[in-house]
């Protein structure tokens, strides 16, 4: 856990020291990464923190090796964490998808830079928000939480580590460089405040474990490497022991069994934060350092007798339509400001169906949307 002196007390933290703060609070053991620009910081104080609290941290030789050494230590008992930006996420999908399939609770976090390819390595960019959902192959269901503030960092970090025991996946957060760097006042809570959840563990012997049985939650109990259930674990699709096959009648029960973990539980996976969004004639409807830019442009709008409100994305996969869909049917307008050339606002479009009229605000430069940008068009429409 984080040193002691830091429970309870105010502090001064960047986004990325606050989410080290956040993992080592929800119980983090272990982490292996590879630096990279912006999120590296990540990587530095959990090299000092880690060890310090009995925890492993390990510098991998790249981030495929990264994502496979948590993989690896999630199955042997461990709460583990990797970090890196966009080019470094890409080399992760696979075995991304390995975890997917295999049932292995992670936590991955993406500091988001410019792109594509090696991109602007100290910018701030909004383009992984795709590849967060479909970068992997196969068609799996995923959870992407996303940060915009140094609080966020340490809170919605608890909230990924919970979510991936609770639903045996891997959950992916989505900062960006200017959340990542930012230095703001944050209090760590005490520990009795913090909800930690763990993974359910078998209560059979080993040999009547069943690693991959369904049940009324969806999620099997995740047995432990080096507690006696020994089971296999293979990338491919799999029978309820583990093992591969080619059957339909285990193919289609396991596909939907691991999507049903997800879409039965939307009341606990869907976040969002409102602002002046209740009798909001114009939302504003953004994620990551762009929500705080926005937050600020609606209560200047506000103030100029605009009746605008913010919509924070919190959970950006699955896409929370069900908490969208009533803001659609009362505004007048929605502005999707992101920085990209348009990936949130497209998802929102298609569950739009002419409900209200949606505009978009893109910035691709490596700069962040300012909340004079969004002022301005919330004043135009």
């Amino acid at each position: 856990m984080s040193g002691p002196s830091f429970w309870g007390k105010q502090v001064l933290l960047q986004g990325n020291e606050a989410m080290v703060e956040g993992a080592l609070a929800a119980g983090c053991t272990f982490f292996a990464g590879y630096p990279i620009t912006p999120a590296t910081e990540i990587s530095e104080v959990m090299s000092v923190k880690l060890p310090a609290v009995g925890g492993t941290f390990i510098q991998m030789e790249d981030e495929i090796a990264s994502m496979g050494a948590i993989i690896g230590a999630s199955l042997a008992g461990a709460k583990s964490m990797t970090a890196t930006s966009g080019p470094g996420f890409s080399l992760m999908q696979e075995n991304l998808g390995f975890a997917c399939v295999a049932e292995v609770p992670c936590v991955v976090v993406n500091v988001m830079r410019g792109g594509p390819s090696t991109g602007l390595p100290t910018n701030v960019a909004q383009g992984d928000v795709m590849q967060a959902r479909w970068g992997t192959h196969g068609d799996h269901p995923i959870i992407v939480l996303a940060v915009s503030s140094t609080a966020d960092c340490f809170d919605i970090t608890v909230k990924a580590f919970n979510l991936a025991e609770k639903y045996r996946t891997p959950v992916i957060i989505l900062s960006d460089e200017v959340v990542g760097h930012t230095r703001e006042k944050i209090r760590i809570p005490h520990p009795e405040e913090i909800e930690v959840v763990d993974r359910i563990r078998p209560n059979m012997p080993p040999e009547w474990y069943i690693p991959y049985e369904d049940n009324s939650r969806g999620v099997p109990p995740m047995g432990i490497f080096g507690d006696g259930y020994r089971y296999h674990v293979t990338g491919l699709i799999h029978d309820v022991r583990g093992f591969p096959t080619q059957r339909a009648d285990e193919i289609v029960p396991f596909l939907t069994r691991i999507h049903r973990k997800i879409s039965q539980n939307f009341f606990d996976i869907l976040m969002v934060d409102t602002e002046l969004a209740d009798d909001a004639e114009l939302l504003v409807i953004a994620y990551g350092s762009v929500a705080r830019s926005a937050r600020r442009a609606v209560r200047e709008a506000r103030e100029r007798g605009v009746r605008a409100g913010l919509l924070q994305l919190i959970t950006l996969w699955p896409f929370p339509r069900q908490i969208l869909e009533p803001y659609l049917k009362k505004v007048r307008a929605v502005l999707v400001p992101e920085m990209n050339m348009g990936q949130v606002s497209r998802e929102l479009k298609r569950i739009n169906q002419g409900m209200t009229r949606v505009e978009t605000l893109n910035r691709i430069d490596g700069n962040l949307i300012t909340p004079a940008e969004i002022l301005v068009r919330l004043l135009k429409m």
